[in-house]
């Protein structure tokens, strides 16, 4: 049995030189911009093992409550997600685990002590789910986008670009910047989705329907497949209004 090193299991993604605090979205902030930016942000956090402060969040329904209100602030249509969660923390870790990290080792040769690897059974890695683009692409054409916006990644916590905590934070971002200072980022966001985060979220979302027993994980997945088709649509449909 294997698993990811550590050192790949993202604890913080993106740092842009402009922070936008999105917990309080008024004044004047563009409040449907920025209340998607808020929703990325949260599904960036369930993207990994709960500690004690985010399980207490999502066993008491804060968690829910804070997706509904932020749904509320959007102009998209979009079922607001049930992210409460009955088992308790020990079992959410082991599931969380058993889905995103743990991967598995058979000696396939034990002449020469051949050993096949394979990753956990869905991949928080965007090029897993890309066969037709090589790891490289994949990595570089990311590293180029985060630095045209000036965001870099923290090499102490992450090696690769494309981590799924990493593409949501970013995406966040630009959302935030839409909201202050930059409304005509929207085409940009359209560009992200279209070569990375709406083609991630699909293939995600259909790895994760071949796992039984996905629980709240399997909602999270879901919710994110969704969210991210609603946003691409109304992009698109912004897109073709101007155009």
């Amino acid at each position: 049995m294997a698993a990811h090193d550590e050192d790949e299991r993202t604890e913080t993604a993106a740092k842009a030189g402009d922070h936008v605090d999105v917990t309080a979205i008024s004044g004047d902030i563009n409040v449907d911009p920025g209340a998607r930016g808020a929703v990325y942000a949260h599904l960036a956090r369930l993207f990994t093992e709960a500690d004690s402060d985010l399980y207490r969040a999502l066993a008491g329904g804060d968690v829910t409550d804070e997706f509904e209100q932020l749904l509320d602030r959007c102009a998209l249509d979009v079922e607001p997600p049930d992210f409460t969660v009955t088992e308790d923390r020990e079992d959410l870790s082991a599931r969380y685990n058993d889905l995103f990290v743990v991967g598995y080792s058979e000696v396939v040769d034990k002449t020469d002590g051949t050993v096949h690897n394979e990753g956990p059974p869905v991949s928080l890695y965007e090029s897993d789910y890309r066969p037709d683009v090589s790891w490289n692409d994949v990595n570089l054409d990311l590293a180029r986008a985060y630095e045209y916006f000036g965001c870099q990644v923290d090499q102490e916590v992450r090696r690769n670009h494309d981590h799924l905590r990493l593409e949501l934070e970013f995406m966040g971002y630009l959302c935030r910047r839409e909201a202050v200072v930059d409304p005509d980022i929207a085409a940009a966001r359209l560009d992200f989705h279209d070569r990375h985060l709406r083609v991630f979220s699909e293939g995600l979302t259909e790895r994760l329907g071949t796992e039984p027993g996905t629980g709240f994980y399997g909602r999270l997945g879901s919710f994110l497949d969704r969210f991210t088709a609603s946003d691409v649509a109304d992009l698109a449909d912004r897109r073709e209004g101007n155009s």
